[in-house]
């Protein structure tokens, strides 16, 4: 508010706000929370898309020392029932898309003592109950909890991850070195902000005074005429929502001049994905990696001055989870946390330590300490390293699959069977065989307007994958892939297809 308090800071729809005009709506949520009774520590749930009362919240709720908890919107109404009563939240706020979702979770839910309409004139009325009231920082313990954000439980039941102001203004400060020129930037809020590529963004933005333009739904075509009309710079996106938009028919038509960075997070990128996007839109793009356990970022694909031998290895290197950012230290180890050889061969997980790690599982001190190794938390992603410290994760540790006693990497497969350009997305599963005890099989959906078989898509992967990496089942579908409400491919969801029922071999 100080610093940037007459610059245009939030756009949300019709709506703009400085930052002087958002601040003092954060205040007055503050304010009005607390003479609506919410104590310190007490969760505020959030059912919303992304907009402008969403982001209020992020500062607000933690402003009354309460811990925000946006949820993932598309979650069932059962999914929502157990966070929300695993969690204990006091007071949920939701938009009235989720109108009828909410009328099913009051009646499960009796520790929600308040559940405000966001649309409606209520949420107003605690605003203006509010008062333009500055925090005193210094009477708040920056231990203390103050966001809560459940995992998408694609490997496992939701967990809440608890971060502390602590974790999330450090987080915010480390980051600002990824922001190159922030006076230029114009940030598109394009993934949805209960996902860590969506909330690990406006803390370091606000910060940096960066004009934010909320995208309240992903739907190319509507992201497309945001870039184009608010002249944006910047936007992070994850693989499956990349991969729309640039084979969005929409692309040719729109003026795209104003962007100048891609991120591409929340899943492992390809080198072809990187390229095809930079092609797209006319800019760099690059990758980044972490999880809602480390606030979330931990490495970036950033330029580290290292000379590429041509345009192949700069986009092999873009599409690497990258080189640690300030406040935290990767390393990739063994079984007994001794570093692997940074060969680019040796296989090892990821852990991490520093600013970022979250300070635990809510309510779950035995699943907090099954992660941790005294600072150090396993982060159950499998990768390889180089000399410069580059991380590039080949799959996560229960999705490596063994096939004959052979390591193979699901991701390095689906990396190979994406850059047959007619392909459209894909997913690489472990499917049972009675003789190598499992082997790779592909599913995958090719462009629109664009046929594939099984022999052509073989043919092509047999020149770029060891004859044991090749798929032994490969179904071609013209559906989509189930995805997860964070648009990560439900991958358990498709091998539980394969070890249920049985598919047709591929000879090899």
């Amino acid at each position: 508010m100080d610093l940037f308090g007459n610059k245009t800071g939030i756009v949300c729809g019709s709506r703009q706000f400085t930052f002087r005009e958002f601040g003092e709506r954060a205040q007055r949520l503050a304010t009005g929370l607390v003479k609506l009774g919410v104590q310190p520590g007490d969760r505020v749930a959030y059912i919303s898309f992304n907009t402008h009362k969403l982001l209020e919240g992020y500062y607000g709720v933690v402003q009354a020392r309460a811990i925000v908890m946006p949820l993932n919107v598309r979650l069932s109404a059962p999914e929502m029932v157990n966070i929300l009563n695993h969690s204990g939240a006091r007071i949920v706020m939701y938009e009235d898309d989720f109108g009828p979702t909410v009328e099913t979770l009051r009646a499960e839910c009796q520790d929600v003592e308040r559940w405000v309409a966001l649309d409606g004139a209520a949420y107003e009325e605690i605003i203006a109950s509010g008062e333009p009231e500055r925090a005193d920082i210094f009477s708040y313990d920056e231990n203390s909890i103050a966001e809560l954000f459940y995992t998408s439980g694609s490997t496992g039941t939701p967990k809440g991850v608890s971060l502390s102001h602590r974790t999330i203004y450090l987080h915010a400060i480390d980051i600002q070195a990824l922001y190159p020129d922030p006076h230029t930037i114009v940030d598109l809020h394009t993934i949805p902000m209960f996902h860590a590529n969506g909330w690990g963004r406006p803390q370091a933005s606000t910060m940096l005074g960066i004009k934010q333009v909320m995208v309240r739904r992903f739907e190319p075509g509507f992201v497309f005429g945001l870039i184009s009309e608010h002249r944006a710079t910047h936007m992070a996106l994850v693989p499956t929502m990349a991969n729309a938009m640039i084979n969005h028919p929409g692309i040719k038509a729109t003026d795209l001049s104003s962007l100048s960075e891609v991120v591409i997070g929340g899943a492992a990128s390809s080198p072809e994905l990187v390229a095809r996007v930079e092609e797209a839109f006319g800019c760099r793009c690059r990758s980044g990696y972490g999880l809602t356990e480390t606030a979330p970022v931990l490495t970036s694909s950033r330029d580290k001055g290292i000379a590429y031998a041509d345009e192949a290895d700069r986009h092999r290197r873009q599409a690497m989870a990258g080189w640690p950012v300030p406040g935290v230290e990767v390393r990739v180890v063994d079984s007994e946390m001794r570093d692997v050889p940074r060969d680019m061969q040796s296989i090892g997980e990821v852990v991490a330590c520093g600013d970022h790690v979250m300070d635990g599982y809510f309510r779950e001190p035995e699943q907090t300490a099954a992660v941790m190794t005294g600072p150090w938390f396993h982060t159950g992603d499998m990768a390889v390293w180089d000399e410069e410290g580059y991380i590039h994760i080949v799959d996560r540790k229960k999705e490596i699959i063994i096939s004959g006693g052979e390591n193979i990497s699901s991701i390095e497969v689906e990396k190979a069977i994406f850059a047959h350009p007619a392909v459209f997305e894909c997913a690489v599963v472990a499917a049972p065989d009675p003789r190598w005890g499992e082997v790779p099989a592909a599913i995958v959906v090719p462009k629109p307007g664009m046929e594939l078989t099984e022999d052509e898509l073989l043919a092509f992967l047999g020149e770029r994958l060891g004859r044991f990496k090749l798929p032994r089942l490969v179904r071609i579908q013209v559906d989509a892939l189930p995805k997860t409400g964070t648009g990560k491919i439900r991958k358990m969801v498709l091998k539980e297809q394969f070890w249920q029922g049985k598919e047709k071999r591929v000879q090899g």
